[in-house]
């Protein structure tokens, strides 16, 4: 197979961490007979240091002339601790997103026996954790109108959504979840918002399409309760942007490890995909930094190649060094291996064992129908 892969290595960390997961697509396609073409472009910080735009056109056109985009992170101090920026890291991905329709966002959420130590929750309640969160990620108010008054005191931000940008997200929960537990959560806030209201309106609706799969309905407030206090009652999750983004972040935790979790983006045309962790720029630099994030989120962009044998044997390499030890500082301050070394004990693995017949290791699903 032949593929061309856009690839943004971002701020921070985002070059470090995505150089392994290149890496490790080599190792693939040398294992497996694959060729994969690789295209460069621009965003965020670095792009705004070098053209004054967060996402120079350049970059769109690479995107759009790729088959899938591999991608680090964004984001600098500099930025972030200046609320006055007119130009910011964010609005690129933000654009990015818009322009390529990326209107799902893919976070799966699993645990590691080897790492139930460094999570917060007790291991009994780490037991049998695998589920998938689905955040719609083109509209609501993160997209909506911004104002600020002249005198600077007041501020709004408008929160707003149509029937087809929730049917078109909701459609792929459902049949994602047929093919795993046959059970979805719509996590809203329908008791306050009307946006809310109209998201379970239409999942109600959807759901008659669906009848195998069980569909309950869960408040934010409590849902961000429920992925802390028993998190293997979620199987697929789907919400809106903002709470996305929320329970997708405190979801992290269960691993314990914000460096191990991977998510894609997709749309009609193409799809992105990226660790979820930001560009931690106090490790930029220092090879240091945890990669297998972005490589299991080149895993995912495997599966969307419909190369479920090479993406299993990606996340099997990335087991056997969780429980061997190989891990990172995020995970072991005291005995851990850079992040290069990471990267090569995956891809030497991948080479060594990438045909012998899958162990399935743990709870990992494969992302097969993006």
């Amino acid at each position: 197979m032949e593929k061309k892969i856009a690839v943004i290595f971002g701020d921070g960390i985002g070059p470090e961490v995505t150089r392994q997961s290149i890496q490790v697509l080599n190792a693939v396609a040398q294992r497996f007979g694959h060729s994969f073409q690789y295209t460069y472009g621009i965003m965020g910080a670095d792009a705004i240091d070098k053209t004054g735009n967060p996402l120079p056109d350049e970059t769109i056109t690479t995107c759009l002339a790729a088959d899938a985009i591999l991608f680090g992170a964004i984001g600098h101090p500099k930025y972030d601790n200046d609320p006055t920026a007119k130009v910011r890291p964010e609005q690129g991905l933000l654009k990015l997103r818009k322009e390529l329709q990326l209107f799902a966002n893919i976070r799966p959420v699993s645990t590691y026996p080897s790492l139930q130590h460094l999570s917060p929750l007790k291991s009994k309640h780490l037991k049998d954790v695998d589920f998938v969160i689905f955040r719609e990620l083109t509209g609501g108010i993160y997209f909506g109108k911004k104002e600020l008054s002249d005198d600077g005191l007041t501020a709004s931000d408008l929160c707003t959504y149509s029937k087809y940008e929730i049917e078109r997200v909701a459609h792929l929960a459902f049949q994602y979840a047929q093919k795993r537990r046959k059970k979805l959560t719509l996590v809203d806030k329908a008791n306050v918002l009307e946006t809310s209201r109209l998201w379970r309106k239409v999942v109600q609706e959807i759901a008659q399409q669906y009848s195998d799969v069980t569909v309950d309905y869960m408040f934010v407030d409590n849902a961000a309760m429920q992925v802390i206090q028993f998190p293997a009652h979620f199987d697929v999750v789907l919400t809106e942007n903002m709470f996305g983004d929320i329970i997708s972040d405190e979801a992290s935790v269960l691993t314990g490890s914000l460096g191990l979790l991977p998510s894609a983006s997709v749309g009609n045309q193409t799809a992105l995909f990226e660790p979820i962790h930001g560009s931690y720029p106090q490790a930029a630099g220092k090879d240091i930094a945890n990669p297998l994030g972005s490589i299991l989120s080149a895993a995912m962009l495997l599966d969307y190649f419909q190369l479920n044998t090479e993406a299993t044997a990606v996340r099997e390499a990335v087991e056997w060094t969780l429980s061997n030890g190989f891990v990172s500082k995020d995970i072991d301050p005291v005995n851990n291996y850079s992040t290069t070394a990471i990267g090569e004990l995956v891809t030497e693995h991948i080479i060594r064992h990438a045909g012998e017949e899958s162990s399935n290791h743990g709870n990992q699903h494969s992302s097969t129908i993006i």
